[in-house]
């Protein structure tokens, strides 16, 4: 996520992190570098225009050229930029004052409208202990009822259809069905087209005006860019959305949606989608994202995600091994479990303020299909190996990967992955006793 900006942000940073003084040429360099990074990212032109102007005037207001810690300063400016062109606040969900509390989902075909859907629904429901329910309001594209079926089954929500051929109907009869039956929370899924039309958004405008939904909720690719922000802007011209789901933002490696639509539409990004599990949705934090952007990661984010899946205790002796440098392979697939459960190792160290991750992890990718492979590598040692394990050496491998059905090959990335965790790590625990951002 934001992969692209991320090594732009950190490259810069580091050209300027050692000048006892910047000199209005380095100003300027540094200015022209961001405005390159973002409209490479896909940023809208005006974005980038009104961006790079506020970070020159609050540069000259502070007398950064003056200062005795100009990067500091610099790195603090474009982070405040950053947070506003964001949204400045970040998003909480609220409720109506009377049940059910309707939200009304929007968009195009293909932006993950329904996964989006139940991904919110299970938020609401794990967050605030709300009995939500869904609608199933697309008769158009085929399978949309089945898949909101399948999928309302699969996480424990009730679901209303008709074989009705009039999604109006359809959701003003589940509305009043669901509220009967004691539902706090009603979520409709509505059909999305191939593009805008005239019959599209008469239809939307006539289902809000029907039930009065307490939001609608329009959802965008991320991956669209620019034409996520056209989206936006068309349908706000005639149906008037409170909030945007940002979905596939995992995949976009650019950001130039997440940094436009605010800023262009005048809308904020309510909830963000970050990956295929439906727990890989959350409230979007401006502050956090920006942080993210410029590569200071974002352990808030990890904190909360660590915090549902790790033992107390157990992560309190894992800090004291960190510390100490006593981290070993049983504490390494302990951890392995557990990231299994966050997310993907990739996404884990994105959230970490670590200088040049992209650098250190790129060679480090560790998904689901191999964890059960890396156990069978890590059983295969002995439990002096697997505490010591700067004493394989070459036999050692050999045996263990004879035991566990790998290559030497298999041995040596393991170690090597195992030694990049412990750099990682240890970088981290610093920074978490009060050293400088390690950039």
């Amino acid at each position: 996520m934001f992969e692209f900006l991320t090594a732009k942000f950190e490259d810069l940073f580091y050209k300027i992190r050692n000048k006892g003084k910047l000199s209005p040429i380095d100003l300027d360099n540094a200015i022209r570098e961001i405005r390159l990074a973002l409209l490479e990212a896909d940023v809208n032109f005006k974005v980038v225009k009104e961006f790079l102007e506020n970070i020159k005037q609050k540069a000259i207001g502070a007398n950064v050229l003056e200062s005795l810690t100009p990067y500091q300063q610099v790195v603090k400016i474009v982070n405040e930029e950053m947070v506003s062109m964001l949204g400045n606040t970040g998003s909480e969900i609220t409720f109506s004052g009377k049940i059910p509390t309707i939200f009304m989902l929007v968009g195009l075909q293909g932006t993950g409208k329904t996964t989006a859907t139940i991904k919110l629904a299970s938020f609401i429901k794990n967050k605030y202990q709300r009995k939500v329910s869904v609608i199933a309001a697309d008769i158009y594209r085929p399978a949309a009822v089945t898949q909101l079926e399948d999928l309302a089954k699969k996480y424990g929500f009730d679901i209303y259809r008709e074989t009705n051929s009039d999604p109006v109907k359809i959701s003003a009869n589940g509305i009043e069905a669901l509220r009967k039956n004691g539902n706090d929370v009603v979520i409709i899924d509505t059909a999305g087209r191939l593009q805008i039309d005239k019959d599209m958004m008469n239809e939307l405008k006539n289902i809000k005006s029907k039930v009065l939904p307490h939001q609608i909720l329009l959802v965008l690719d991320a991956m669209t860019g620019q034409e996520a922000v056209n989206i936006a802007s068309e349908f706000n011209q005639t149906l008037v959305f409170d909030g945007i789901i940002l979905t596939k933002l995992d995949s976009d490696t650019r950001g130039g949606a997440a940094l436009s639509i605010n800023h262009v539409i005048k809308k904020p990004i309510k909830f963000i989608s970050t990956g295929e599990k439906i727990e890989e949705f959350d409230l979007f934090h401006p502050d956090r994202i920006a942080s993210r952007i410029l590569g200071m990661g974002d352990v808030l984010t990890l904190i909360e995600k660590a915090g549902k899946v790790i033992d107390e205790k157990k992560a309190k002796e894992l800090e004291q091994k960190i510390y100490r440098n006593e981290l070993n392979f049983i504490d390494f697939v302990d951890q392995l479990k557990s990231i299994r459960k966050i997310g993907s190792l990739d996404k884990i160290f994105s959230m970490l303020p670590v200088k040049n991750k992209s650098m250190i992890f790129k060679n480090a990718k560790i998904d689901d299909s191999q964890i059960d492979r890396i156990e069978a590598m890590i059983n295969s040692m002995t439990m002096e190996e697997k505490v010591k394990p700067h004493i394989i050496n070459g036999s050692r491998k050999k045996r263990i990967a004879a035991g566990s059905g790998t290559s030497v090959g298999d041995i040596n990335r393991l170690l090597k992955q195992f030694s990049m965790a412990q750099q990682a790590l240890r970088q981290f625990s610093r920074f978490g006793k009060g050293l400088q951002m390690p950039f």
